[in-house]
């Protein structure tokens, strides 16, 4: 019997087989979960699609979080599919690539207002459109980064939706509290994913991180996979409202790459 026997849910944010979410899609399947996942166009159907398939998912629906009628036909199937959920991870996040060079003090109002969108509040309108199919106990997952408590050059406007991202998980987590449905965060260290891609001067950032972390390497998908896996499972059926740091110790330093 694994870990998650048993177990449904909903996997946003899968966009190829170096994202997080996969990492974390691949924990949750080896240990029993029965997993349904969306995209977002053409393109990243014909990404996703495969991986789904490889884990045997019986649900592959689109849904696009700026839309309130996608995200409530991504439910209506789901419960069809699945009735109730014991497991949401949303790992959603974008803000405009000319947002993500030089100071942040040049963020623009509609570019502002587009990551806190699609980075932050979608993890609310998903909470409160999948709130009737959670079933007693069950999890929810979103991801956050360093860059939220500590300056990271060229992060700017993510930084700040991922700062609005973890006060969101404090605060749904002490909604859904009373009904024993858990809301946690992982914060990851710099993983080269396809989101990391747009930020200017990441890939210098990523090779100076493992030189710094205590650890003296960088994390893995597989890394934030098993560390999700712990907080999916009853394992963690008392941590709530907490964010979980998976970054070779990183965080510990105290560091950031304005800072040393």
């Amino acid at each position: 019997m694994g870990l998650l026997e048993g177990k449904r849910g909903l996997i946003l944010g899968v966009a190829n087989d170096h994202s997080i979410a996969w990492g974390i899609a691949q924990a949750l399947h080896r240990e029993g979960a029965q997993l349904g996942f969306t995209y977002v166009g053409e393109a990243l159907e014909r990404r996703v699609r495969p991986l789904a398939e490889q884990l045997g998912a019986p649900l592959i629906a689109p849904c696009d979080v700026n839309h309130d009628a996608e995200i409530a036909a991504l439910m209506t199937r789901t419960q069809e599919v699945f009735g109730q959920i014991d497991l949401l991870v949303h790992a959603i996040a974008f803000a405009n690539k000319d947002e993500l060079n030089g100071p942040y003090l040049r963020t623009t109002r509609a570019g502002f207002l587009l990551a806190m969108e699609v980075s932050v509040y979608s993890l609310t309108a998903l909470v409160k459109a999948a709130e009737p199919l959670l079933a007693p106990g069950a999890a929810i997952l979103t991801l956050t980064y360093h860059g939220a408590q500590k300056v990271i050059p060229n992060y700017n406007v993510m930084g700040v939706a991922k700062a609005a991202l973890e006060a969101s998980v404090r605060y749904l987590a002490a909604d859904l509290g009373p009904r024993e449905i858990r809301v946690n965060a992982i914060s990851a260290g710099p993983i080269r994913t396809l989101a990391a891609s747009g930020i200017a001067g990441f890939r210098a950032l990523h090779r100076s991180f493992a030189e710094q972390a205590p650890l003296r390497r960088n994390v893995t998908i597989e890394d934030v996979g098993n560390a999700a896996l712990w907080l999916c499972s009853d394992l963690s059926r008392s941590v709530t409202g907490e964010i979980l740091y998976v970054d070779a110790g990183f965080n510990i330093m105290g560091l950031s790459s304005a800072e040393s």
